[in-house]
């Protein structure tokens, strides 16, 4: 069974803008909100690829309900924390004439609460697959990730995580089973620049060797590398398209590889179908769907470079 984490999850208000005037009333022409939060994300990609999961998480006040029906509406399972206080955040995503967004803090985590959230976890058992992605809120520790890996220890379910800076890298000496830096992320860890795929092979194997069991890196329209647990290393090309919105096709490459994993037990069939989930996404308003991610994986090629 998949699990995902979204400790910070929120409504994503898009707002399209033909024109914008500082100063001024602006009006938008066309607006949509949809729940965000990069294990939400992985959960309805992996709804979209025929998977069933439960998102775990923390939602707070009205904004939390909507955020809940909303995803239930997805067809995705959902096992929250409702917390006592504030509410779950709305971030405002502005596109066309002006492109930006303005991200909330979001509501404070109590100490009951967070206890709430690992007696949900307590499920977890070997056959299980956690997904921790995005990152933690101020008010909690910054070694949750690291504190919930501690927790399920004796579990043992495969955790993934998809996180940049510190909070990844805090995580590794604990093994997690696939870790999801792009590139730029990959290169900030050791305080280098990384663009390539040559430049990039040295360090996915490095981060594997510190313990990552599997090391997928996103390379945008470059492609991917994969540092395999098996010792193999690939490098796989993105199929071409035209990009609509890159919002969530990390998130779709996990759940991409997730599932093909899952399913065949395959480094390379899972980095293809990584690849070619993250692209459906891309080429997409919306998250790509099992049509357009078939469509894509007979175009997707991995090659092993080691």
């Amino acid at each position: 069974m998949f699990y995902t984490m979204t400790l910070n999850p929120a409504l994503d208000y898009n707002m399209t803008l033909r024109e914008f005037t500082e100063g001024r009333v602006n009006r938008s022409v066309k607006e949509e909100i949809i729940p965000g939060g990069k294990g939400l994300m992985v959960s309805r990609m992996l709804k979209n690829l025929g998977v069933e999961s439960t998102a775990f998480g923390l939602v707070a006040g009205f904004t939390g309900t909507e955020l809940t029906r909303l995803v239930h509406e997805l067809g995705v399972r959902t096992s929250f924390v409702s917390l006592p206080k504030g509410m779950t955040r709305i971030n405002v995503k502005l596109w066309g004439a002006l492109e930006g967004e303005i991200n909330a803090t979001g509501p404070e985590c109590d100490e009951k609460s967070l206890q709430a959230l690992y007696e949900k976890l307590s499920v977890l058992t070997a056959k299980d697959t956690l997904v921790l992605a995005g990152s933690v809120p101020a008010s909690l520790s910054k070694d949750l990730y690291v504190d919930i890996m501690k927790y399920l220890k004796e579990k043992s379910p495969s955790i993934v995580v998809d996180a940049t800076g510190d909070l990844l890298h805090r995580v590794i000496a604990y093994g997690p089973f696939l870790v999801k830096p792009n590139h730029h992320e990959l290169g900030e860890l050791y305080g280098v620049m990384l663009e390539t795929k040559e430049e990039v092979l040295p360090y996915a194997k490095r981060l594997r060797e510190e313990g990552a069991k599997n090391v997928l890196v996103s390379m945008a329209g470059a492609g991917a590398v994969l540092a395999a647990e098996d010792g193999s290393v690939w490098f796989g090309e993105a199929p071409k398209g035209k990009v609509v919105n890159t919002v969530g096709s990390g998130d779709s490459m996990v759940a991409g590889f997730l599932a093909a994993y899952e399913e065949t037990k395959s480094a390379e069939t899972a980095f293809r179908t990584g690849i070619a989930s993250g692209s459906a996404s891309a080429f997409s308003a919306e998250l790509g769907t099992k049509a357009e991610v078939e469509a894509l994986l007979a175009k997707v090629k991995a090659e092993r470079v080691e």
